[in-house]
């Protein structure tokens, strides 16, 4: 599954492709989560589908506790900020940890503070599309609902669909594969949505 890592330029969107640039950030420290497995099949539908991408998981997200009052940014969490900035939409994975979205994943979001002095406010009129994955449908949902709030909090406008998934059920084989049905056509038509929204605001920019 191909799923670009943001560059300097395309991060800032100075390399002059016209695509949508979508950025995904969540998943788990734990390489090959769930969460990270749906939201690169999500980006690899968005990229299909005439978008460009780029991933922040794991690794890419495990950064100092955000504190408002010390301005300086490590080297991955800039790289973060400037993806944000230059993205025409934005997809959120969590997992649900007891019923919330995890402190990871909550604190990745909460660097979306560097933007508020920019001329678009955190992420103000962009699309923001949201995937959960749990033990059970319950934190699933929670969560799923959780990011929507954070979403709107920031200003951007969250997609009529959010795909939450039950880890419980045979989702992906033993190589990693989607096998789920439903959730591989729930993944593909947040992509579709993503993308349709990221048009539109562009359109009335």
């Amino acid at each position: 599954m191909s799923v670009s890592t943001a560059s300097a330029d395309t991060a800032t969107g100075i390399d002059g492709d016209p695509r949508p640039f979508v950025v995904g950030i969540g998943g788990t420290l734990r390489a090959g989560s769930s969460t990270e497995k749906a939201l690169r099949q999500c980006l690899s539908a968005v990229e299909r589908q005439g978008g460009r991408t780029a991933l922040f998981s794991g690794e890419d997200i495990n950064l100092p506790m955000y504190n408002p009052h010390d301005l300086e940014r490590t080297p991955a969490a800039a790289a973060m900020v400037a993806a944000l900035r230059a993205a025409d939409a934005v997809v959120i994975g969590s997992p649900g940890y007891h019923g919330g979205v995890s402190g990871l994943v909550k604190n990745a979001l909460d660097y979306i503070e560097d933007l508020r002095g920019d001329a678009t406010v955190y992420l103000d009129n962009k699309p923001w599309g949201v995937i959960t994955c749990a033990y059970g449908w319950q934190a699933a949902v929670a969560t799923l609902g959780q990011l929507r709030v954070i979403g709107h909090a920031l200003r951007a406008w969250p997609t009529p669909l959010g795909v939450a998934i039950n880890s419980a059920d045979p989702i992906w084989n033993a190589e990693g594969d989607l096998i789920d049905e439903t959730v591989s056509g729930q993944l593909e038509m947040l992509a579709t949505q993503i993308l349709t929204f990221a048009a539109a605001g562009r359109a009335s920019s």
